[in-house]
């Protein structure tokens, strides 16, 4: 789960780089609130995360660039190349939905986030008809900060 310069082969049979930098992909659209939320939280928590800040249109990529983020890029084609690269993918439940958050999630970049070998972090936010079943309203804050401790937890686990 962590990036540097040296490609090693773990134990579990995954190719890891050596090092001590998780690399994180962290994707949004629309104002990209939920993205800035993330991040901010991230760099607080997660020491040795690299964050990549990924936004549907230049909004979204503008307010995670401000909340923190290490690199920053906007688009299909960032989205595609980021998740091939990222460790953990974090964003709304919609990132993965093809025509979601309002038509700015193409089927291309969903197709990219499902197929990443990284974790994926999915925030349950309930816009745009769709809705999962077996999970609570509970307010933005707690979502973000719950995935905050599960990339934390990850970030424990994976270190050489």
């Amino acid at each position: 789960m962590w990036r540097n310069d040296e490609v090693a082969s773990g134990h579990d049979g995954i190719t890891k780089l050596a090092g001590n930098r998780m690399n994180v992909l962290v994707i949004d659209a629309q104002g990209g609130g939920i993205g800035r939320q993330l991040i901010a939280a991230i760099k607080q928590e997660v020491s040795g995360a690299v964050i990549t800040a990924v936004g549907t249109n230049s909004a979204a990529t503008s307010a995670m660039l401000k909340a923190g983020a290490d690199h920053a890029a906007t688009g299909e084609n960032a989205v595609i190349v980021g998740s091939k690269r990222a460790d953990v993918i974090a964003g709304p439940i919609g990132i993965v939905i093809a025509d979601s958050l309002l038509g700015e999630i193409t089927p291309k970049m969903a197709v990219a986030i499902g197929q990443s070998g990284a974790k994926r972090i999915l925030i349950p936010i309930y816009h745009c008809d769709n809705i999962v079943v077996g999970v609570s309203d509970t307010s933005v804050a707690t979502l973000v900060q719950d995935a905050v401790s599960e990339i934390k937890a990850l970030a424990k686990t994976a270190r050489p």
